[in-house]
């Protein structure tokens, strides 16, 4: 039986964000807080690990719900999971209208890239089309006031393990790095901070042990996770009530 992993390292320098969450600040001022998480299997969760959306709903109402608003009473803070299995960006973006948009939530978490690489077999032509996609994406959201973190790739056996997947795991990440900055959105590198967990972390304990694919994260690096994004949103929601 291995071991407990130590507890997850959130380090400022991988995973800070750059940019406030306003809208997200001023709706946990009012009675009800929509949050949209947005992707695919790491956001819709598999058969045995508890997806990342309803650990970060009960942080945050842990964490704000529990105050009181002198006309509401208690405030709700709502993530409604959206995630869809073996989707990418190219075939999440026709739902995006209904299952994003029309919810009006105030803050989008968007997982963005691992399928791309999982199931990629032609570097040359990797990731034209997903990046187009997510450039479109990000657009449309602009356009409504919520705001929004790209979340990377998760770091597991599948998209890592052959030098080839690793390349394409660093392209993609990289791309989406850039896409955020070009959108002046906030990016939650996973990537990185599994990577960084890994230096000291066996691989298995990062991984859901009923995955035959290692591909999925494990409850603990679920959890983990969840917490490092919890404690970033947390951040710059103070960051934005300040400024």
């Amino acid at each position: 039986m291995a071991e407990t992993p130590p507890p997850g390292d959130t380090l400022q320098d991988i995973v800070g964000f750059k940019y406030p969450l306003p809208n997200l600040a001023r709706s946990l001022k009012q009675r009800n807080t929509k949050i949209v998480a947005f992707g695919s299997s790491s956001t819709a969760g598999t058969r045995l690990v508890v997806p990342y959306p309803a650990y970060l709903e009960l942080m945050l109402r842990n964490e704000f719900g529990t105050e009181m608003t002198s006309e509401f009473g208690k405030r709700m803070i709502n993530v409604i999971n959206r995630g869809v299995g073996g989707e990418e960006a190219s075939t999440e973006l026709p739902r995006m209208q209904s299952d994003v948009i029309d919810e009006a939530p105030a803050l989008v978490i968007w997982q963005v890239g691992t399928n791309a690489v999982f199931r990629n077999t032609v570097p040359e032509f990797a990731f034209e089309k997903v990046f187009a996609a997510i450039a479109e994406g990000l657009d449309r959201l602009a356009r409504i006031p919520a705001d929004v973190i790209l979340m990377d790739s998760q770091y597991t056996t599948a998209v890592v393990e052959k030098p080839e997947k690793k390349e394409l795991s660093d392209t993609m990440v990289k791309g989406v790095s850039e896409l955020a900055k070009a959108a002046g959105v906030d990016v939650f590198r996973r990537y990185a901070l599994m990577e960084h967990w890994q230096k000291t972390i066996a691989m298995r304990e990062l991984i859901d042990p009923a995955d035959d694919l290692v591909l999925h994260l494990s409850d603990w690096a679920t959890r983990n996770v969840t917490e490092a994004l919890f404690n970033q949103i947390k951040k710059m929601v103070k960051a934005a009530e300040v400024t």
